[in-house]
C-alpha cells in the first residue's frame, strides 16, 4: 500500500481518486438545403428542451452561418442527444446532422 492509502474499519480509501470534473463537449447542429427550418426549432425544443426563442435564435446561427452551438454536455449526454436528433431527422426524412467538439 502507498503511503497515500487509508484503511479505515477494513475499508481501503485512496486519496488519489481522480474527482475532477467530466469533460464536456459542445454539440453543434449543422445546415444544410432540405430540412425545414420548423424542424430544427422543434428539434431543438423536444430534444435539448429550448424554449422558442432560444430555438428560433440557434435555427437562424444553423441557417446564416452554417451551424450553430446547442449547448455543452458530458459526452454520454451529447452522444445520447446527438444520435436522437439523427433518429429523428432521419424518421422525418431529413438529412440534419449534429455532431460534438471537446471544449
Amino acid at each position: 500500500m502507498s503511503i497515500d492509502t487509508i484503511i479505515l474499519n477494513d475499508t481501503v480509501l485512496d486519496e488519489d481518486l481522480d474527482t475532477s470534473e467530466p469533460d464536456e463537449y459542445r454539440v453543434i447542429l449543422l445546415n444544410d438545403d432540405f430540412t425545414t427550418m420548423d424542424f430544427v426549432v422543434a428539434v431543438l425544443m423536444s430534444v435539448f428542451h429550448k424554449n422558442i426563442i432560444e430555438s428560433t435564435k440557434i435555427m437562424l446561427d444553423v441557417h446564416k452561418k452554417g451551424r450553430g452551438v446547442v449547448g455543452a454536455y458530458t459526452y454520454d449526454i451529447a452522444l445520447t442527444k446527438i444520435n436522437r436528433v439523427h433518429s429523428l431527422a432521419k424518421e422525418n426524412g431529413f438529412p440534419l446532422k449534429c455532431i460534438m467538439e471537446k471544449i
